[in-house]
């Protein structure tokens, strides 16, 4: 005796941008929805990924167009040890320094140095157009590094809030399908009832 093999429904894959007697006008409009959806993740993705990165370029661009460098001296010796509990350890310790400005006044302040600096030792601060000290500004290869790693990091977040926007449209075009057919098994259905117990 044959045994017949056993069969397997295999999925259609693509159904519904083939003509096939049971595909509907909702399916099509699915099927252009997610198109559209994947289409936009990658083109908002990759657009906003590169807005952020040209952004956050010209904003170290700009500081770094605010501040200058200037040669100041140590006033005192600088610790040999940085202080306990002084929160994020850089290894590197507070000093007072001084320096002369282009318009010949003399400034005071505190910047971080290399523990146990003597007095006198010559180190570049920078500072803004008010003479204050501020942080190195980031320039170079790490100014690019990190405008890379910022479009790096906003690109799949724009994606992905694309990606859920067409979710949300998706969803509802199914809901609002799974209630169309609803409405028509109601009228339907009575009907087939009937014919069934007709047969019977």
């Amino acid at each position: 005796m044959t045994r017949t093999p056993p069969t397997t429904v295999q999925p259609v894959r693509l159904w519904r941008w083939r003509r096939n007697p049971l595909r509907r006008h909702s399916d099509v409009v699915e099927a252009w929805i997610v198109l559209a959806t994947w289409i936009c993740v990658l083109a908002c993705g990759t657009l906003a990924g590169a807005v952020a990165a040209r952004a956050t370029g010209s904003a170290f661009a700009a500081r770094q167009a605010r501040v200058h460098a200037v040669s100041a001296v140590l006033t005192d010796n600088a610790a040999k040890t940085p202080l306990a509990g002084s929160g994020y350890d850089d290894g590197r310790v507070w000093a007072a320094v001084r320096w002369t400005a282009a318009d010949g006044t003399v400034h005071t302040g505190q910047v971080k140095v290399f523990p146990g600096a003597p007095a006198g030792s010559r180190i570049t601060v920078w500072t803004d157009h008010a003479d204050h000290v501020v942080s190195e500004p980031v320039t170079g290869a790490v100014a690019t590094l990190q405008a890379v790693t910022t479009g790096v990091l906003v690109a799949p977040l724009a994606g992905a809030a694309v990606w859920a926007a067409g979710w949300v449209v998706r969803t509802r075009r199914i809901q609002r399908r799974l209630a169309e057919w609803d409405e028509e098994w109601k009228q339907v259905g009575p009907r087939w009832g009937n014919l069934s117990g007709g047969r019977g």
